[in-house]
């Protein structure tokens, strides 16, 4: 019988922590730079929060192309610590409108999150 109390134990401990799952909450999901000059490197940092009750850990983030450069937290984000994602835009040699995305692929209730920059290069007189 105590065999039996015991395996039961560890079945619902099992359970309970199956459950445990991290959640990152971005503040914005999307940043607009607006028009900047060329040669310019655009810089925004999205800050985020673990809503969830289990540490996130970010394995990657994945620029649409290699003109954006991102850079993030790369220590576990505890539940109700925050952190952050900055997405840096290289603008020179690239005049007109930009709209790149930024894909943050982590162990959250929402494994990959896209972010977005988007703005216009004012190109060099």
């Amino acid at each position: 019988m105590k065999k039996l109390i015991g395996i039961l134990a560890l079945l619902v401990g099992f359970a309970f922590q199956s459950n445990a799952q991290g959640a990152l909450k971005f503040k914005k999901e999307k940043h607009d730079f607006g028009t900047i000059a060329e040669g310019v490197q655009a810089t925004y940092s999205f800050e985020f929060t673990n809503t969830g009750n289990a540490p996130v850990v970010i394995s990657n983030v994945q620029p649409s192309c290699g003109c954006t450069t991102p850079d993030w937290t790369r220590e576990p984000i505890m539940p109700g610590k925050m952190g952050k994602v900055t997405a840096s835009y290289n603008s020179t040699g690239r005049p007109g409108n930009f709209s790149k995305t930024i894909t943050v692929i982590n162990n959250g209730s929402t494994s990959q999150i896209i972010l977005m920059i988007s703005g216009s290069v004012k190109p060099k007189a």
